[in-house]
């Protein structure tokens, strides 16, 4: 066991004989004030040494319980120190206390209305025609219940006070943690999307220029080379990155204004350039105005999409088609390789168009291609761009 856990277990222990030794204390304070006065009592002394020991006793009861137990215990207690007061003329010291550690418990619990019923019986009291000892010792006795249910309601607020401030603290820690994550995670996908795609480009540019550049000199491809190994070694650091940025972090919607379809014929001619094969872009359908929203992210699945025929299966044709549906708008990225391994399906590549694709609603499903080679296909629903952006 740790120190600090003997350290609780020891303030538990204490607490407990605290909460046992002070009643008992008030108890015999009690029962010595009644035998000290019994001179004065006459027959009433039996009576008085009961209640002075209902009173004070089942305090322990007070201290150590909760809820109904707690408030039943306290009923009793303020109930025997009233009848002391009332009809026997007398309160004993450890009644008093006991009574005012009742009302300030009972406060710093919350219970305000049963202690503020507590102080009613001593003002009736007061005001009554009782003797004078009597309504003085009534007096006395409310004002201090009174002062002990003030303290501990006002302990009760200052802890919830406390208590709200920590949980609206925790709150805000919680929001701003997402916030970072999903910030991450943004930067993560722009990364990935733009940065990944350029060094790849500069990776097969240098590689093709190496192979099909006629007389190239010796060195000029030993330069070339060097490149293209350069560009990968990039490119196997940004995975590292991405996977540290990508640890833990939080997805959301992008909806800032980026590169969409009208881009795309663009996108596919520097494809076409960078690879050295045959890219095609296929539209059909009615061409209409989409949410950015959808828009980028049927971009950004066709670049992905496009950067991983180029690393997977160099010089394949590929083709792109946009097909324009009522409901949805349906993005196919075909290749003529040979295929790709479950291996090449684990990177972050495939994960981001998914995530794109999940963010705006809709769906991405990749394999091999009926016939051979690889097929990437997202459906995303359309949305007129003044009705899909977010309210």
């Amino acid at each position: 066991m740790s120190v600090s856990a003997l350290g609780r277990a020891g303030f538990v222990a204490a607490s407990r004989r605290a909460a046992l030794a002070a009643p008992v204390t008030l108890a015999v304070l009690a029962l010595s004030e009644v035998l000290l006065r019994r001179a004065d009592l006459g027959s009433g002394l039996a009576a008085l040494l009961l209640l002075a020991l209902a009173s004070t006793l089942p305090l322990a009861l007070v201290l150590g319980s909760k809820g109904p137990a707690r408030n039943a215990t306290a009923v009793a207690i303020s109930a025997s120190c009233v009848l002391s007061l009332v009809p026997f003329g007398m309160l004993t010291l450890g009644g008093i206390v006991a009574q005012l550690v009742c009302l300030y418990v009972l406060g710093r619990a919350g219970a305000t209305a049963l202690g503020g019923l507590f102080v009613l019986p001593y003002v009736v009291i007061a005001l009554a025609g009782h003797e004078e000892p009597t309504r003085i010792a009534a007096v006395l006795v409310a004002t201090l219940a009174s002062a002990a249910a003030a303290t501990g309601i006002a302990h009760h607020v200052r802890s919830t006070a406390l208590a709200h401030s920590v949980t609206e603290q925790a709150f805000a820690d919680t929001l701003l943690e997402h916030a970072a994550r999903g910030e991450r995670a943004r930067i993560a996908r722009e990364l990935h999307d733009v940065v990944a795609h350029h060094i790849s480009m500069i990776a097969v540019q240098a590689e093709t220029a190496r192979l099909t550049t006629p007389g190239l000199p010796a060195e000029g491809a030993t330069r070339l080379l060097a490149i293209g190994d350069t560009a990968r070694s990039a490119l196997t650091e940004m995975r590292r990155l991405l996977g540290v940025l990508r640890e833990d972090a939080h997805t959301g919607v992008q909806r800032r204004p980026q590169p969409g379809l009208g881009q795309l014929m663009e996108l596919v001619d520097e494809s076409r350039d960078a690879a050295g094969s045959r890219t095609r872009l296929i539209v059909s359908g009615p061409v209409g105005t989409l949410d950015p929203g959808v828009e980028v992210t049927a971009y950004r699945i066709v670049q992905e999409a496009l950067t991983n025929a180029r690393r997977h299966a160099p010089g394949a044709a590929v083709d792109v088609e946009l097909r324009y549906g009522d409901a949805d708008l349906a993005v196919r990225v075909r290749d003529n390789g040979p295929g790709r391994s479950a291996a090449h399906d684990s990177g972050h590549g495939l994960l981001g168009m998914r995530e794109r694709a999940a963010t705006v609603g809709g769906t991405l499903h990749t394999g091999p291609a009926p016939g051979g080679g690889f097929l990437v296909e997202a459906r995303l629903p359309v949305a007129p761009a003044d009705e899909g952006a977010p309210a």
